[in-house]
């Protein structure tokens, strides 16, 4: 994986992390919750549950879409289609989906002192911690890319772009943290 650090920003991958795709009606997720142990968030571009990127979390990213990410099953024990599948059950005749994206997403961190300024640099959105606070999370263009982007602490962000996007998006954040070098 291509990574890159410098004094004031650093770049690495954070492998390996369970990420499950929940489609359900807000409002309507009681026994979800009680199999994920945490309530969903209270609104769109939130996260619930370890929004600093520790633990279990539930990013809610549109109307009806959660995603859910936790530790990887050597963490756990419980693998991310087990996982998954819990979920499903919970959801019951509900209308929704819930399904393993693990393999799906590469999870980036960018961290240090100018990596809002790197993210600004590509990212149309307002990422001032007035606006963008630790714990808001957004489905996003990065350049021309989708990801996920998730602020995890004053200084920390995690970029989610799909797999096979990621060396792409690497590539583009290494350029971007250039002149902080």
């Amino acid at each position: 994986m291509l990574r890159g650090s410098c004094a004031a920003v650093q770049l690495r991958e954070v492998p390996f992390l369970t990420q499950v795709a929940i489609r359900a009606t807000p409002g309507r997720d009681g026994t979800l919750a009680e199999v994920l142990g945490l309530d969903l968030p209270s609104r769109v571009g939130h996260v619930s549950g370890g929004a600093d990127g520790r633990g279990q979390a539930v990013l809610w990213l549109s109307p009806d879409e959660f995603l859910a990410v936790g530790p990887d099953e050597a963490d756990t024990g419980v693998s991310p289609e087990a996982y998954a599948a819990g979920l499903a059950h919970a959801l019951g005749s509900e209308p929704g989906q819930v399904v393993d994206v693990s393999a799906n997403r590469t999870t980036l961190e960018l961290s240090g002192a100018r990596a809002r300024s790197v993210l600004e640099k590509s990212c149309e959105l307002d990422l001032h911690p007035r606006v963008f606070p630790v714990g808001a999370a957004v489905a996003t263009l990065l350049g021309s890319t989708g990801v996920i982007l998730w602020r995890t602490g004053e200084e920390t962000w995690r970029v989610m772009p799909r797999a096979s996007f990621t060396t792409h998006v690497v590539r583009w954040l290494l350029d971007g943290m250039r002149e902080y070098r």
